[in-house]
């Protein structure tokens, strides 16, 4: 009886439901866990940790302090530790603790981070006192506050330096926001029209156009540019001098003082002190500045503004490539050619290119939308610039072409499906009424494959937004100079160089010379870029069921 019933358990189906289930239930476990990790390894890093301060001592060495953030501890055997040189004694347990230190003064001390052996660390306290500086160059200093001075002089010490400290590094702040406005804006114009002067010189020079008249012109412009540069260049010079007014003296666990001007300081917190409120708004402004700001350090310190806004506006050009050309593709395959062989030898290559590695792509595009179509752009348009190179040159324009090229296959695959899905009554009906084959197919047939349409794009952006390999050889970048889109003429800059998320954390990962710096910004990169493509997908999921809806009374 049990085995009849077994066997009919199995013939019902239920095995298959339950094993369906259960890989779909592993799957999206694993992939929680693994946005939790990357999660809480990343974000923790913004957590403005308490600072330790210990005595190290060394057996047979002179004793030091120590001052930082316990990033790491782990057990290690015994052997292990002396393996490596340290005085570890033959007697005693068979594992001792170590830990990672953060301990900053990156110019006193050579290092960001330290080993150290826990049993070693005597008289650990957390003073209140102790401070930690975020600074532009040289990365975190930790220790205690001096004195502050302005122009070499004392102005405040003891308890009421801290005050006085913020109060200073709030108007430092505020000058250096005003200096990168006028580099980056002002002087930025002024640099732009001067490049476009000379350039327009040439080009009438080429043309043999570049009369008396037209060269005053030109001049009235440049002497114009110039003026305007030479007060921007004193606003510069009055904005430097007050910028570097201020400083700060300090001194770490060892009685070493050291000035640091203000200018070099983004932040000073005392983070012992701080209550769990205040050290919750530290830590999203932080998390805000990791978002807004731009890269610093060989892109182990600051924000990835950059990188985020390269890596959505190639992956939209992209998508506004490759959907036309994939649909018309499939639209003429499905609707238009003749269903032989050709046509099935051309379906077989288009799914075939939908497995081709990425970097042949890259290759590719470096090869021809570069040096072919990029270097022929640029003798037949912009001879003047030559030799120079205008188009030719990778680029966001060639990096986006590149995507598109890569993409497209999934484009005309999804679109065919839908397509083929759309009853052929309909089209009939639409014909019988007096529609033309071309009304049919724009107002009835592409409606209502729209859904198919956006799911192709969809499944396009999710695989072109993560690629790394090609980008690397067709205009992504480690660090770029400026943002594609400013108030310059033309505005949108399809020649310029970009930063893109998964460039960033190949470099910040494999290529960063502090790599216990950069590992927590490793992590908090991957996760952005995955909330990156979640959100272009969840857009373009939502027009997807809106068009759905729209068009499910034609579909029934």
């Amino acid at each position: 009886m049990k085995k009849d019933s077994l066997k009919g358990w199995f013939k019902s189906g239920a095995p298959g439901v339950w094993m369906s289930g259960g890989a779909v239930a592993m799957a999206v476990i694993m992939t929680v866990g693994l946005l939790a990790v990357i999660a809480v390894r990343g974000l923790g890093h913004f957590w403005p940790a308490d600072l330790v301060q210990a005595t190290y001592k060394v057996p047979g060495q002179a004793q030091q302090t120590v001052i930082g953030e316990v990033v790491q501890q782990e057990e290690v055997p015994r052997a292990r530790l002396k393996g490596a040189g340290l005085p570890v004694p033959d007697q005693g347990p068979e594992f001792m603790t170590r830990e990672l230190i953060k301990v900053g003064n990156r110019d006193l001390n050579g290092s960001d981070f330290t080993w150290v052996v826990g049993e070693w660390l005597v008289d650990e306290k957390r003073p209140s006192e102790l401070m930690a500086l975020e600074r532009r160059e040289w990365g975190n200093f930790y220790g205690y506050l001096v004195s502050v001075k302005e122009e070499g002089r004392v102005v405040a010490q003891g308890p009421a330096a801290w005050g006085e400290l913020q109060a200073r590094l709030q108007r430092a702040n505020t000058l250096n926001r005003q200096l990168q406005a006028l580099e980056k804006k002002d002087i930025g114009a002024i640099n732009h029209g001067l490049e476009r002067l000379r350039l327009q010189a040439r080009k009438l020079e080429l043309e043999g156009k570049l009369d008396a008249a037209a060269q005053a012109d030109m001049d009235a412009d440049r002497a114009e540019l110039n003026s305007r540069y030479k007060a921007v260049e004193e606003r510069l010079t009055g904005l430097h001098q007050a910028f570097a007014r201020d400083s700060l003296v300090a001194r770490d666990g060892n009685g070493r003082e050291v000035e640091i001007n203000l200018s070099k300081v983004v932040h000073a917190i005392q983070p012992n002190a701080m209550s769990g409120f205040t050290k919750l708004g530290t830590y999203f402004g932080k998390v805000w500045e990791f978002l807004s700001d731009d890269p610093r350090e060989a892109n182990t310190e600051g924000g990835i503004f950059p990188a985020i806004f390269g890596t959505v506006m190639m992956t939209l050009i992209m998508a506004v490539i490759v959907t036309p050309f994939g649909v018309l593709a499939a639209v003429y395959l499905r609707e238009y050619a003749r269903q032989g062989p050709v046509t099935r030898l051309i379906r077989i290559a288009v799914n075939n290119l939908a497995g081709v590695p990425a970097i042949v792509y890259g290759v590719f595009g470096l090869g021809f939308f570069v040096y072919v179509l990029g270097g022929s752009i640029d003798r037949l348009f912009f001879p003047e610039a030559l030799p120079a190179p205008t188009l030719g040159t990778p680029g966001l324009l060639w990096a986006s072409l590149t995507l598109a090229l890569l993409a497209v296959p999934v484009v005309i695959v999804a679109t065919e499906e839908g397509l083929a899905r759309i009853p052929r009554t309909v089209r009939e009906g639409s014909l019988a009424l007096g529609a033309t084959k071309a009304e049919t197919l724009w107002k009835i047939v592409l409606p209502m494959a729209s859904p198919a349409m956006m799911t192709g794009m969809i499944l396009a952006v999710a695989r072109a937004a993560g690629e790394v390999a090609p980008l690397m050889l067709v205009g992504v970048v480690k660090l770029a100079p400026s943002l594609p889109v400013d108030g310059n003429y033309p505005y949108l800059h399809l020649d310029q160089k970009i930063m893109h998320l998964g460039f960033h954390i190949y470099d910040v990962g494999f290529q960063s010379p502090n790599v216990e710096a950069a590992r927590p910004l490793v992590y908090a990169t991957a996760l952005l870029l995955v909330l990156v493509i979640a959100s272009l997908n969840l857009s373009a999921v939502w027009i997807r069921n809106h068009l759905r809806e729209k068009y499910k009374a034609l579909d029934s």
